[in-house]
């Protein structure tokens, strides 16, 4: 999910009055009461000042409408729409995404494994396998692993919620930290049973998860453990992963299309018993936690929604499309 940066303007004149679209909750659905972290503002979205929000937000409106709020985090974006990345950094946006660069034209040492956006969705930052970090549109660059000799390979990477820093993750459980990114400890240094191949971090930038390819999920910082499928006999391995907006919860998809929701993660179906014509490589959960998008390495684009959204919804896929290299992700 996208996290909340601080408005440089109002750091100068105090507080800003930011104006955000709400969807109508009779458009999609039945109203979704109240999140229980404290720190969520339902039109603002997340951050630690987010406590002078007035209007209605996700679930609350019953028309289309505006809400207002005076906060030191500035509004974070919508979900009316998502980016792709491809293997050799192709970017493909949708709905109300921009395209502001891409390494699609660049012969890069290694390949892309994922990418971030940023708060404001003006910008994002591709993660290469070997550590190379690209920024494009309003991401800063704060450092990368690229000069480094890992021991495994970079397997993804999440923004900070001020979006002046990103973690990278290995697959042997390795976490660099960059910028404002604080470290919280990694799974380095254990014998794990199946390599990680996602990672995510909490909306409060205080902690993050690691998620390997068994379904075992690994918490840091004050984020919660809510459970896992390492237990579990899986068909397919995970493959990708995504917090809930309140950190209270995660999902985990698998390359079959198998989706396991812990926590307060809303499952809305999957595509695990369907025959897909790519295996699925993410996952990527709306606003407000009521529903998900995964996405296929042919650039398919699958939606899950349940009740009310925040604007989630199908925008379009790169299905159709000849693709030099495979999709490897779907922005957060």
């Amino acid at each position: 999910m996208g996290a909340l940066r601080r408005n440089p303007l109002q750091s100068a004149v105090g507080a800003l009055l930011a104006v955000g679209l709400i969807v109508s909750a009779t458009m999609l659905g039945g109203g979704h009461g109240p999140f229980s972290s404290a720190a969520f503002d339902p039109q603002c979205g997340y951050g630690y000042d987010n406590t002078q929000g007035s209007g209605y937000g996700y679930g609350y409106s019953t028309g289309y409408g505006y809400g207002t709020c005076n906060n030191d985090y500035g509004p974070q974006q919508g979900d009316l729409g998502y980016r792709l990345v491809a293997r050799d950094g192709g970017i493909f946006d949708y709905g109300d995404r921009n395209f502001y660069g891409s390494t699609g034209s660049i012969k890069l040492n290694q390949p892309i494994v994922g990418g971030a956006e940023t708060p404001s969705g003006a910008g994002y930052w591709l993660f290469a396998a070997d550590g190379g970090v690209f920024a494009y549109g309003d991401a800063g660059f704060y450092g990368s692993a690229g000069s480094i000799k890992l021991n495994k390979p970079v397997v993804g990477g999440a923004s900070t919620p001020s979006g002046h820093g990103y973690w990278l993750f290995a697959n042997d459980g390795g976490v660099f930290a960059y910028g404002d990114a604080g470290f919280y400890g990694s799974a380095g240094s254990l014998k794990l049973n199946q390599p990680i191949v996602a990672g995510a971090s909490n909306p409060f930038g205080t902690g993050y998860w690691l998620f390997a390819a068994d379904g075992g999920v690994f918490a840091y910082g004050s984020t919660g453990f809510y459970g896992s499928a390492g237990s579990l006999k899986l068909n397919k391995p995970v493959v990708g992963a995504s917090p809930t907006p309140g950190g209270q919860g995660y999902y985990m998809v698998a390359s079959d299309g198998g989706v396991f929701a812990y926590g307060d993660a809303h499952f809305n179906g999957s595509m695990g018993g369907s025959k897909l014509n790519s295996p699925m490589v993410d996952i990527r959960s709306t606003l407000d936690g009521l529903g998900y998008w995964t996405a296929a390495s042919d650039g398919g684009v699958f939606t899950f929604l349940s009740g009310t959204t925040t604007g989630g919804g199908f925008f379009g896929s790169a299905g159709s499309l000849k693709l030099n290299q495979p999709v490897v992700g779907i922005l957060k």
